[in-house]
């Protein structure tokens, strides 16, 4: 079996903690077995871990997210990269051709697919092991996962069962499926669960050659090359829409414990153990409240109760817990740039940005680079930076030439310049740019290991 874990979201539904590189599975608010801050990303990785599947886990983003994924996770878990971020359809099919183009993968193989957010306990991956072999012994097209409500839930998706077969020991075999019901009203979820209906958690399995077969009938390519030429012309629809529900064969298996789906701010709060996470203070008379403040400066919270109070870079958020989900419709336009961005060699954080009139835009950064890591050997073309080095230290190359920089030390880098550095010791900077046009995307890289760049330009 190949599991593919999807990694999208724009990070609406929690802002302003979230943006679209940082969404909900990269934010540190849970806590693990250690006592230690971990993202639901992080979470996973341990869970597969444990239960002998991380070896087979491939995780499928988008270009966003690699670099936080890389920092958070590591490379053991290899990433299959959509050209950009569209819908679980699209991110699925192409996952297919990877794992049948370029690994090799056998037409007989089990693919199993599932978010990479769920918050579940360690026993729900042994189910997730079992569509194996519902799949491989049921002469099914498609085998699901489904919960066992615990409420009338109208957020969910429903997998009705076709309840007039014989009865199964359902924690040991599977069931077979006559219909889906998304997002019923509060009636209509009491009559579900009634009828023995089940959540759709947005896991599924197939074998390879299933969805190949269908790639073929379609006359899309079955080669990952080909197929990212096209991504963007492929419909932004959901699996389950254009593949799932109208499948002829479908299994379902039950899951009976602990599932959550952690969307919104009143979901994730309840699962967080502390109330206050960074620099604040919520009074004695606060109930039911939580404070996650990602600014240098103190916040106070004084006699509030059931409310998110949630501060970063990219904005505040004061919110009633059981209407935080109405922010992402308040911040859908919102084009403004992230203001804050995990990567795989640190951390950024956006401090100022002037548009001038006369065409010389100015932007602060303060930027982290972690011992041992580096900022690749790049330069750009429309803006030149001035970095001040206020902690640590390390190695800094600029066109060619290797130097030694400590805290104090100012350096210069002109528009075009090649430059690079890497931390002897964790090292903070402040970085002013300065130019016409101060975006991410004006870099071009020359060199992403250290070690290549010396040996290239002989400066061992």
């Amino acid at each position: 079996m190949k599991l593919i874990l999807l990694s999208g979201g724009s990070g609406k539904r929690l802002w302003p903690l979230s943006n679209n590189s940082r969404s909900k599975q990269f934010l540190k608010v849970l806590t693990s077995p250690e006592k230690k801050l971990e993202s639901m990303v992080q979470r996973i990785r341990r869970q597969l871990e444990k239960t002998q599947l991380l070896d087979i886990a491939y995780i499928s983003t988008n270009k966003t997210q690699m670099d936080i994924i890389r920092s958070q996770i590591g490379n053991q878990v290899p990433l299959i990269i959509e050209p950009e971020q569209r819908d679980t359809f699209p991110a699925i099919i192409l996952a297919a051709t990877y794992l049948y183009s370029v690994i090799g993968v056998s037409l007989n193989e089990v693919m199993t697919v599932m978010p990479v957010d769920p918050f579940v306990e360690d026993q729900f991956f042994d189910r997730v092991a079992y569509l194996e072999d519902v799949i491989k012994h049921s002469g099914m097209d498609i085998a699901l996962i489904g919960v066992t409500p615990t409420y009338p839930a109208t957020k969910y998706g429903y997998i009705m069962l076709n309840n007039n077969e014989k009865e199964h020991d359902l924690e040991t075999t599977y069931q077979s499926v006559r219909g889906f019901k998304e997002k019923p009203t509060e009636e209509q979820a009491e009559l579900l669960i009634e009828e023995k209906a089940l959540w759709n958690c947005g896991v599924f399995a197939f074998r390879l050659g299933y969805i190949i077969k269908l790639l073929k009938e379609r006359g899309l390519p079955t080669k990952y090359d080909e197929m990212t030429q096209l991504y963007e012309r492929l419909p932004k629809i959901s699996f389950d829409y254009e593949i799932v529900e109208k499948a002829e064969k479908i299994a379902v298996i039950p899951y009976n414990g602990y599932w959550k789906d952690l969307g919104t701010w009143n979901t994730l709060t309840e699962e967080i153990q502390t109330s206050v996470i960074g620099r604040g203070t919520l009074s004695d008379t606060c109930t039911n409240t939580h404070l996650i403040n990602e600014l240098d400066m103190p916040v106070k919270v004084i006699g509030a109760s059931n409310m998110i109070v949630a501060t970063s870079p990219d904005g505040i958020l004061v919110s009633d817990k059981s209407k935080s989900h109405q922010i992402k419709e308040l911040v859908k336009d919102d084009k403004k740039r992230p203001m804050y961005e995990e990567r795989r060699w640190g951390w950024y954080r956006v401090l100022d940005y002037k548009e001038s009139t006369d065409g010389m835009n100015v932007l602060t950064k303060r930027l982290c680079v972690f011992a041992g890591q580096n900022i690749s050997y790049q330069y750009h073309l429309k803006r030149s930076e001035v970095w001040v080095i206020v902690k640590g230290e390390g190695e800094f190359v600029l066109d060619d030439e290797k130097f030694y920089v400590k805290s104090g030390d100012v350096l210069n880098i002109p528009v075009g310049a090649k430059h690079g550095i890497k931390a002897i010791e964790d090292i903070e900077f402040i970085e002013v740019q300065m130019g016409s046009e101060l975006e991410e995307e004006d870099i071009v890289r020359l060199f992403m290991s250290w070690e290549e760049m010396k040996k290239s330009i002989g400066c061992e």
